[in-house]
């Protein structure tokens, strides 16, 4: 079983410190954590949907204002 924390000061705090006992024995093993060029190269989830902007054909032209007609059978506004 794996448990998340941080380090400060040289000590180890656990995000959730009542998952262990007062004096049980530990192995603290670092994440690595990612490079500067690795998090800046990360795109955002809205970057990532622009992707699929403008994909669909055959879509009806009401389908922004009668979305729950075509998806729920709703009566169409």
């Amino acid at each position: 079983m794996a448990y998340r924390g941080k380090v400060k000061g040289g000590v180890v705090f656990l995000d959730d410190p009542d998952v262990l006992p007062d004096g049980a024995i530990v192995r603290v093993t670092p994440v690595k954590a990612p490079s500067r060029a690795q998090r800046k190269n990360r795109r955002t989830l809205s970057e990532k949907l622009l992707d699929w902007a403008g994909k669909a054909v055959g879509l009806p032209s009401d389908l922004a204002r009668n979305h729950d007609h075509y998806v729920h059978g709703k009566p169409k506004k």
